[in-house]
C-alpha cells in the first residue's frame, strides 16, 4: 500500500478515488492533485511509482491544509466557539445539533442511544 502523508492509500482503487482517503481531500481536489502531479487519474495507486508518490506529497504538503494539521485546526474553532460562548459553541458543549436540525425525534447521531424514562402510563382509577 502506498503512504502519502502517513496514511495508506487502497492498492486496487483508482489513485482519484484512493487520494480520498486522506482527511480533507475530496472528490475535486483529488482530480487536481492528479492534473497538477501529472499523473493520470484513471492509474490504480499501486502503479504509482516513488515518484509520482514525491510529486502528490510535495504537492500536499507545501499548498495545502490536511491530515492532522486540518484536525487540529478544525478542533481549535470548535474550542473558540465553546469559549467565547456562542450558540453554536453551547451546542457543541451539550452535544446537540449544530447547523439548526430538529431534536423533538431524530438526531440520535449527536445525542447518543435513546434513555428511556420509567413511569409514564395512563393509570386508571379503581371504583
Amino acid at each position: 500500500m502506498p503512504r502519502i502523508l502517513g496514511v495508506d492509500i487502497p492498492n486496487d482503487k483508482r489513485t482519484v478515488i484512493s487520494l480520498r482517503y486522506i482527511y480533507g481531500i475530496g472528490p475535486f481536489l483529488a482530480e487536481q492533485l492528479c492534473e497538477r502531479a501529472g499523473i493520470d487519474p484513471e492509474k490504480r495507486a499501486r502503479d504509482l511509482t516513488e515518484d509520482d508518490l514525491a510529486k502528490l506529497a510535495n504537492l500536499l504538503d507545501n499548498e495545502y491544509t490536511v491530515e492532522g494539521q486540518l484536525r487540529r485546526q478544525v478542533q481549535q474553532n470548535i474550542g473558540r466557539l465553546r469559549e467565547i460562548g456562542c450558540y453554536r459553541g453551547l451546542r457543541h458543549r451539550k452535544g446537540l445539533p449544530v447547523r439548526g436540525q430538529r431534536t423533538r425525534t431524530n438526531a440520535r447521531t449527536r445525542k447518543g442511544p435513546r434513555k428511556t424514562v420509567a413511569g409514564k402510563k395512563g393509570v386508571k382509577e379503581m371504583r
